[in-house]
This record gives C-alpha cells, structure tokens and sequence, in this order.
C-alpha cells in the first residue's frame, strides 16, 4: 500500500492534468501467510506476488503494475514488460531486528553465542548461517508489523531480519545506536542495520518497478517520465544475473549494483552449490544486461 501510493504521488506530481485511480488487489502471497518460502519442498506456486496483478495488466482493467521489484520474476507472461523504475531506490541493506541491548557498532560476528533468529529467506538464512553457524534459523511469515509483533511475544525468538526500505516506507526510523521508532513498533525492540560486506540483498531490492503492457505507448511515455535510470540499469544488471542464474525470489542467491561514474558495478553470492561462491564485475552502465551474465558465469 505505501509502495503503491508513494507512486501514485509521482503520477499526479508529473502529471496533474490526468486522473489517476488506485487499485488494490490481494495477491496468492498475501493470502498464504502461513506457507514457509524457505521450504524448497512447498511447491508454492509461481508469481505469488505478481499474478492477480499481471492478469488485471492483461485484461486492461489497470494500466500499472507496481511490484517490490524484488517480487517481480525476471521471466515476464508474453505481452508485459518492466516498464520502469519508480524514482530512486531506496536503502537497500537488511536490517537486523533483536531484544537484547547491545552496544553500538556490534557487528554479526560481535552478537552471542547460538541466538535463534526468524527469517523465511534462503538468501538471508545462507548468509547468516555462513557468518554464524552457531545460530538457529526458523521461518517466520506476515508483514513488517507481524513479524515485529512476533519478535517481541515469542521468547525462543531472539532476532528477525526485514528490509530497510521496507520499514521506511512504513515510517520506522533506525538510530545508529539501536533504537527503532515508528508507529506499532514493540517496546524494547532494537536494530542494527547489515552491511553489504555482511548481506548482500535481493535482486531489486528497495526498487519499485512499474509492469506495463509492451504496445501500450500511452502508457510507456508515462513511464519514461517516472523512470530513474540510474537505478533502471542497476536492477537491469542485477535481474541479468538472476535469470542467468536460472533462479528467482526464492533462491538463495544475491547480488547488488551500483554506478560509480560511467560505470556499473556488480557484487554477488550464490549459494546453490555446496560452498558459498562470490562475484563481481564492472562495465559500462549500458552494459548492464551483460555484466550481469557476465557475473553469473563466474558462479556457474
């Protein structure tokens, strides 16, 4: 919902003349809170995040998709296509969410000893175990509130992993010293916030994609309005290692872009062999789509 507003406010920003309708729609992964993503054997079914809303795109009963790009799949039905990127991309670190005070500028490597912590994300679960074999990984499902809520009433629960962005959007601020302050945010619940050298992201993470209907050129020229291009080429590279990859959302691989001047840089991980694997690479920004396959061949 927050996502979806922050570009409604876009629209009517670049576009005042046009009427703009919000249209909210329940996807499978919002009903099935309950179903573990980490579990390889769920058979949980493609698109949870995406499906009712690319059926609405096909059906021309909305013009706009906006997804949490790191839901969006990178293998698109035939006839929709990433139309843009909703204005800059947000801070795209995990944050580590636990009850015990700790002093500020702990690192994971500084927290106790065999801590129990909730993630449903084979990405953070491989990333964590890789850095904190001592520590215990359980699944843990619903929103940002749910799983804060969770945190703060089950007692084997020592920690949970959510997104930065994620919590921003809600308008949960995180201190350097640990505090966490929002609306609903639990009593006695700190945070300390991941860095890239200690988990890399999703693919698209803190990135708001747009899917568009490919001849709709209405609506393309809108999206050429919204676009940030920077973060574009960025999510570009990064979805071009993941396809290249063959896997999505749910695999337990990561990778992060950024520009630095003319050119676009790519770190990833790949845990899809028995030993985590690591990646990087550099080319021009209108590379992306290569330096992302590129990347990926390292890994293969």
């Amino acid at each position: 919902m927050a996502q979806a507003n922050a570009v409604l406010a876009q629209c009517r920003a670049k576009f005042p003349s046009m009427e703009f309708e919000l249209k909210l729609i329940k996807t499978t992964g919002d009903k099935l809170q309950t179903a573990s993503l980490a579990n390889a054997e769920a058979a949980l079914p493609k698109g949870l995040f995406t499906k009712e809303l690319e059926t609405t795109l096909l059906k021309n009963k909305a013009d706009i998709a906006v997804h949490s790009l790191k839901d969006l799949p990178t293998e698109l039905p035939e006839g929709l296509k990433l139309g843009a990127v909703a204005g800059k991309r947000e801070d795209a670190r995990d944050v580590l969410l636990y009850k015990t005070p700790l002093k500020p500028g702990v690192k994971l490597a500084g927290l106790p000893q065999s801590w129990t912590v909730a993630t449903s994300s084979t990405r953070r679960k491989a990333q964590l175990l890789a850095l904190r074999p001592d520590f215990k990984v359980t699944d843990i499902r619903g929103n940002v509130g749910t799983r804060m809520r969770k945190l703060a009433d089950q007692p084997d629960l020592d920690a949970t992993i959510l997104a930065v962005a994620g919590m921003k959007r809600l308008g949960i601020e995180i201190f350097e010293d640990g505090r966490v302050e929002g609306k609903d945010v639990p009593d006695k619940i700190f945070a300390m916030i991941l860095d890239f050298d200690e988990m890399l992201p999703c693919v698209g993470q803190a990135a708001l994609g747009l899917e568009v209907r490919e001849d709709d050129d209405r609506i393309a020229a809108l999206c050429r309005e919204l676009n940030d291009e920077a973060t574009f080429q960025c999510v570009t590279a990064e979805r071009a290692f993941l396809r290249a990859m063959g896997g999505g959302c749910q695999s337990p691989v990561a990778a992060y872009a950024r520009i630095d001047g003319t050119k676009i840089e790519l770190q990833a991980v790949s845990f899809l062999g028995p030993t985590a694997r690591r990646a990087q690479g550099r080319a021009p920004v209108k590379e992306a789509v290569a330096l992302g396959k590129k990347v990926a061949s390292q890994l293969a």
